[in-house]
């Protein structure tokens, strides 16, 4: 638990110690135009798995990324006709994107849930602008209450849902109370992965065609809808105490491995750590083996993320 979270106030002084925790590594919640925002350095893996953990959030689904300007969002994502296009018609606004992650974007595999996109916004609201500019980097920002949970649209609904959780939370009065964003998938053809406050008729008039509309099954996943997380290539094996044959293990806690998710036995740190940690052992091309990951707290989303991974394939 956290001593005391900070009230801060939304004027120069109030942004500029929330941007400096941010960059601490810790969590602030802000406003947005439609709710209050968690948000935590998106490039920093401890501070996106401190957002889960605040939440209790129950699984890894893919987080936005919030970002002052699309000059930001080009600093992550691989830039195109059709995202210039929206950007120019929806920016800022409720419109999030979804765009193949660029070469050295620095963007914590937390956030994309080991998927090789990125969804990402610019918000209209003023505070969170300021915040975003002060920052000078990408922020994840789930809703700021506990999973499952009426989402905020004060301070005093952060702070019973938080308080003591999370660092700070900057207060700018209630947020206009709006739909979420709406989410575009533009990493292959034009897809409609989630509505929302921008309706899909207005930005198939902007690029002057039809969207794919998103099916459960479909490969490109964005955060709300997800269905499928990365896979590795070869099979996994969970609550593994000892390696059989050819495998590589993965281990947690004080154990003889691989490559360990936290030797310190740390679920934070773990959850960090996971995807890439499952990325770099798939290019072994052998056989994973997990060891037993405790099935409490941040746990129970590892372990849900790791049954994923280890579920038999599609034929």
């Amino acid at each position: 638990m956290i001593p005391t979270t900070l009230d801060l106030t939304a004027d120069p002084d109030g942004i500029a110690r929330a941007a400096d925790l941010l960059r601490q590594g810790l969590l602030v919640a802000f406003a947005t135009e439609t709710v209050y925002g968690l948000g935590g350095d998106a490039r920093n893996g401890e501070a996106v798995a401190e957002i889960y953990e605040a939440k209790g959030r129950p699984s890894f689904n893919p987080l936005i990324a919030h970002v002052a300007s699309v000059e930001a969002a080009r600093r992550f994502v691989d830039w195109s006709d059709h995202a210039e296009t929206l950007a120019n018609a929806f920016w800022p606004g409720p419109l999030t994107l979804v765009l193949p992650l660029r070469d050295g974007h620095g963007i914590s595999p937390l956030v994309t849930a080991g998927l090789e996109t990125l969804a990402v916004r610019v918000p209209v609201h003023q505070t969170a602008r300021d915040l975003l500019a002060a920052f000078d980097g990408p922020v994840a920002a789930p809703s700021a209450n506990p999973s499952g949970q009426i989402s905020p649209t004060t301070a005093d609904h952060v702070r019973a849902g938080l308080g003591g959780r999370i660092s700070a939370i900057l207060d700018d009065g209630p947020c206009g109370v709006g739909l979420e964003s709406t989410i575009v998938g533009l990493a292959g053809e034009p897809t409609l992965l989630r509505p929302g406050g921008i309706a899909l008729e207005d930005i198939e008039t902007a690029l002057n065609t039809r969207l794919h509309l998103h099916q459960v099954g479909d490969h490109l996943t964005a955060p709300g809808q997800l269905q499928s997380h990365y896979a590795p290539d070869a099979p996994v094996r969970l609550n593994a105490v000892l390696k059989q044959g050819e495998e590589v293990l993965l281990g947690f806690g004080p154990v003889d491995c691989d490559l360990n998710l936290s030797e310190s036995g740390n679920l934070i740190e773990a959850a960090a750590n996971l995807f890439a940690a499952l990325h770099s052992l798939n290019e072994t091309g052998r056989p994973i083996a997990v060891s037993p990951i405790p099935d409490h707290e941040l746990g129970a989303a590892i372990n849900d993320r790791l049954r994923r991974a280890a579920a038999p394939r599609d034929s």
